[in-house]
């Protein structure tokens, strides 16, 4: 950024930057701007730019508008148990579709999409996305293999749900997942 922007110059290019970036921090934009925390704090105020929690909280409710709440066809595998706020079991048979043709290992995707269907199916909310997940393959899973997934609410804090889910091929653990799931209260059209 130009050094010594005057003050409307600069005003405009700070809007600017937090529309293309709105997670921007006063000191990122201090330092992008070449002038002071209080200086950008100021120009905020006059141009009625929230704080940064606020920009997060308002593109969050933005997004989650255009999520759906999930339905049983959603669920990938078969839903074999589901206890609303705190367990649930899937099944996901497994076939060559899913694999890869020269080793018929299973594609990382379809097993993660089958843990992250049923955390989100588990907690009990109407809409939820996904906020951290922290995942590992252990073992390798093959084309006809049978996948069972069991989910469990371990902690709710707020409107977050701590789910973890653990898949299993003949006993033998293939997939670990902690999900950090956010609720959203659905805005009526």
């Amino acid at each position: 950024m130009k050094k010594g922007l005057g003050k409307r110059e600069r005003q405009k290019a700070l809007l600017n930057k937090i529309q293309e970036d709105p997670f921007l921090t006063d000191e990122e934009l201090s330092e992008l701007f070449d002038v002071s925390i209080q200086t950008i704090r100021l120009d905020r105020l006059e141009l009625g730019i929230p704080e940064l929690r606020e920009r997060i909280k308002n593109v969050a409710e933005n997004n989650h508008l255009k999520v759906k709440s999930i339905t049983g066809k959603e669920i990938v595998g078969e839903l074999l148990d589901l206890n609303l706020g705190v367990s649930g079991i899937s099944l996901l048979e497994t076939d060559m579709s899913m694999a890869f043709e020269k080793t018929n290992v299973v594609r990382g995707s379809h097993i993660f999409a089958q843990a992250e269907s049923l955390a989100i199916a588990v907690i009990d909310a109407n809409v939820a996305l996904i906020g951290v997940a922290n995942i590992k393959y252990k073992n390798p899973v093959f084309a006809g293999d049978k996948l069972i997934a069991k989910a469990e609410v371990v902690r709710t804090r707020g409107n977050k749900y701590f789910v973890w889910v653990f898949i299993k091929v003949k006993n033998i653990e293939v997939f670990r997942g902690k999900f950090i799931l956010v609720s959203f209260n659905r805005k009526e059209e």
